[in-house]
């Protein structure tokens, strides 16, 4: 009978265990350099372009369902077939160097299955009128 209240105390204990999230799965890629990329000076008017390079590492081919960035003035441009297995694909990025000054622009990269958006950025100094 003592043991009784102690019981009721371990209950909440064990039934919160089913309500524990799972841990986010590693990343389906592997960037193969730098996520950021520096463009240095960006003559005004004049469009900039950059290859952000990835290995599938999952054991299935992976598609790339979406790339969104943080502004209108960056183009993102993938192949939107299929990666297959330890083979790399590509992620091109365009900026469109209208407004002086500097910049910091986000890219998210959401592969197929995979919940969080690999991140990307872009920067760089507009300079000229």
């Amino acid at each position: 009978m003592k043991a009784l209240p102690f019981l009721f105390l371990l209950i909440p204990v064990f039934y919160s265990q089913g309500f524990r999230q799972e841990a986010e799965p590693a990343s389906k890629v592997e960037w193969l350099g730098a996520t950021t990329h520096d463009f240095g000076d960006v003559q005004r008017h004049q469009p900039v372009r950059h290859d952000f390079h990835f290995r599938n590492l999952s054991g299935a081919p992976i598609i790339i369902d979406n790339v969104r960035t943080s502004c209108g003035c960056t183009v993102p441009d993938w192949d939107k077939a299929a990666v297959p297995p330890d083979s790399t694909g590509i992620i091109s990025v365009e900026y469109d160097a209208r407004d002086p000054g500097y910049f910091l622009k986000k890219v998210k990269v959401y592969f197929h299955g995979q919940r969080r958006a690999e991140v990307l950025y872009v920067e760089g100094d507009v300079v000229g009128n």
